[in-house]
């Protein structure tokens, strides 16, 4: 069972339950995911029923089950109407391996069939076996994937309309060859993908390597954020490990596109940390780290604000990074008509003044931004 669309996201996000086999007897493994973490809670099966009843009351208004014989979605209006909708359901051969208790984890890309960039990138052998020393980074490209593939309900494109994405600042590009394989390859979505970096070599090796695949919709180049005039519209925008403002001048460039989707790991976030002042918060400010940790966090709050401010549905999710493996922030901000934005601009002004500082992206964006949040 899945059980979404919450009533109270701040509460809890989603929640998984599946069957487990623990000395022979039945039971469920509940999966709930509160913020940036999972809870698990195991649930003897005569309790089931009204463990589920009871977050459907309280916590979610649909649930989508999978039982031997058939298929439901559950459906539960603001006034609390119940709709039932079902299917027949074949049971796969494979079924039963779901109740092993500590199952194998299914990554999105497969662990026993070669991926031709991830054997060119050394993180498969060529008959598709993970490298053990590369594991980490096998599982970290598939985290990236899970977000994306959240966000693909967001990235629907009408028939004959070629999806237009930029990766700034793309690197090595591991996530970019994993982003353009997982909806080229594997979903058949039409997509035309931009790598920019500043590094010459790199971008040349990177273009080689799309070259050798086949990846005709995989383009890097040479080129600097800020300046980057290469496209009119762009669909989604992703930008990884951007430092300090450059970060800013990409979701200002997402922005003016009007992007449908933005991912975006900031880092080296210095310039809030060079304005922050503040005499109430003196005693803790004369720390350095807790004041580089405390400007690096109201850096990409207020990014938030702001983006919920252009229309943006925005989210401030735990991602990994690709060499460190310290847990950093990703914005995830999905474009939404009609949206009710969440912070007054009189609320983010205060708390600009309070702090004494002023972001970069601020100042890229509108001059009537603030109004925006006021609609």
């Amino acid at each position: 069972m899945i059980a979404s669309n919450p009533r109270d996201r701040e509460k809890i996000q989603k929640l998984k339950i599946r069957p487990v086999l623990k000395k022979e007897e039945l039971w469920y493994q509940a999966e709930s995911f509160i913020g940036t973490k999972v809870f698990h809670k195991n649930i003897p099966g005569n309790e089931l029923a009204d463990f589920v009843a009871d977050a459907m009351r309280n916590d979610f208004k649909q649930l989508e089950a999978k039982t031997e014989r058939h298929s439901l979605i559950v459906l539960v209006s603001k006034k609390g109407k119940v709709t039932i909708k079902e299917k027949a359901a074949a049971v796969s051969s494979t079924d039963a391996q779901l109740l092993s208790h500590n199952r194998t984890k299914q990554y999105i890309l497969p662990q026993d069939k070669p991926v031709p960039f991830l054997v060119e990138l050394g993180v498969q052998t060529p008959d598709g076996k993970i490298v053990n020393a590369k594991y980490d980074k096998f599982r970290q490209i598939n985290r990236y994937l899970e977000f994306v593939r959240d966000i693909l309900p967001a990235l629907a494109y009408e028939e004959g309309k070629t999806l237009n994405i930029i990766d700034f600042g793309c690197g090595k590009s591991y996530l970019t060859f994993a982003l353009y394989f997982y909806l080229k390859v594997m979903n058949k979505y039409d997509i035309r993908v931009t790598g920019l970096d500043l590094k010459k070599d790199v971008i040349a090796k990177c273009q080689a390597l799309a070259d050798k695949f086949g990846y005709d919709g995989l383009k890097f180049l040479v080129g600097d954020i800020g300046a980057y005039e290469g496209a009119t519209e762009v669909d989604m925008v992703v930008t990884l490990h951007a430092c300090d403002t450059a970060t800013d001048y990409a979701l200002a460039k997402a922005v003016g596109w009007n992007a449908k989707v933005i991912l975006s790991v900031p880092c080296c976030q210095h310039e809030l940390n060079r304005q922050i002042k503040c005499s109430e918060l003196a005693p803790v400010l004369k720390y350095g780290i807790i004041k580089e940790r405390m400007a690096a966090l109201m850096t990409d709050a207020i990014r938030a604000n702001l983006l919920e401010g252009q229309g943006y549905d925005t989210q401030l999710l735990e991602f990994i990074d690709m060499e460190n493996t310290p847990k950093n922030l990703l914005i995830r901000a999905v474009k939404k008509e009609r949206m009710r934005y969440k912070t007054a601009a009189t609320q983010l002004k205060e708390l600009e003044q309070f702090l004494n500082v002023r972001p970069t992206l601020e100042t890229l964006l509108t001059e009537d931004i603030y109004e925006k949040f006021d609609q």
